[in-house]
């Protein structure tokens, strides 16, 4: 399994996902989850995945061969707009389903695949959707303004409780850092390294890309002092009335 999360603000957007992949727990193995395409001063687009890892490849790799087809075509490179760049790869989605799921099926593996899309292209504002395994999609708005995929549960609450579209790219990449230790404590699937993405407003390309590991000194310092500042805050939490004597009550 795996846990993504990208965050769109009003400054611009800002990616994590962690690499481990597990086929049961003698199977454990590394792959990167995120994917760059970048075409510096005039569009970048940052593509996450989860689900079966051979379906998202496979999905990633038919759109990185699209850019070097011998006759052009449609890609992430020529897409008018973010809007057609997720039909392209709902698409490719589609496409894979129509070759593999069939296949899949006879050995009972579902066809399960999410994709996070996310990025600007010169001319319009940034923009982030989410892209299920039927190739559909929704948009991020003013109101849900970040996407996760994979394990999503654990690191939802930090999120929900601190950012707004008006936070810094730091605060967002912050709170990406605590909701992925948050799912990291709570789920074996999920583990280092991590890819951390940051795209500015208006940039058109990456402005930093952090391969993160059990030696990043910012990494562990932010999951202990999370720690440390959780069981300081939950030791002053008042006890509950109840608990003080009185009458029993069913």
């Amino acid at each position: 399994m795996t846990y993504c999360v990208a965050m769109l603000l009003d400054t611009g957007l800002v990616f994590l996902s962690d690499s481990r992949t597990s086929a049961g727990v003698d199977q454990i193995s590394t792959f990167r989850k995120t994917s760059v395409f970048e075409k510096p001063g005039e569009r970048v687009l940052v593509v996450q995945s989860a689900g079966n890892l051979a379906i998202t490849q496979a999905v990633t790799t038919s759109l990185r061969e699209s850019l070097e087809a011998p006759e052009p075509g449609l890609n992430l490179f020529s897409c008018r707009n973010m809007f057609e760049a997720a039909q392209l790869i709902g698409t490719a989605l589609r496409a894979t389903h129509r070759r593999d799921a069939e296949a899949l099926s006879q050995f009972s593996v579902d066809f399960n695949a999410s994709l996070i899309l996310g990025g600007q292209i010169k001319g319009e504002v940034p923009r982030l959707f989410c892209i299920y395994p039927a190739g559909n999609f929704i948009e991020a708005t003013a109101d849900t303004s970040y996407f996760q995929i994979g394990e999503s549960k654990y690191g939802k609450p930090i999120i929900d409780r601190v950012i707004r579209r008006s936070s810094s790219l730091n605060e967002a990449a912050k709170a990406a850092l605590v909701s992925m230790d948050s799912t990291i404590r709570s789920n074996l699937s999920v583990g280092l390294p991590l890819d951390l993405v940051i795209v500015k407003r208006d940039r058109h390309e990456v402005a930093r890309h952090i391969n993160i590991d059990e030696n990043n000194a910012y990494f562990a310092g932010i999951r202990r002092r999370w720690s440390e500042a959780l069981r300081e805050v939950f030791t002053h939490l008042p006890e509950p009335d109840w608990l003080q004597g009185g009458p029993r009550s069913s």
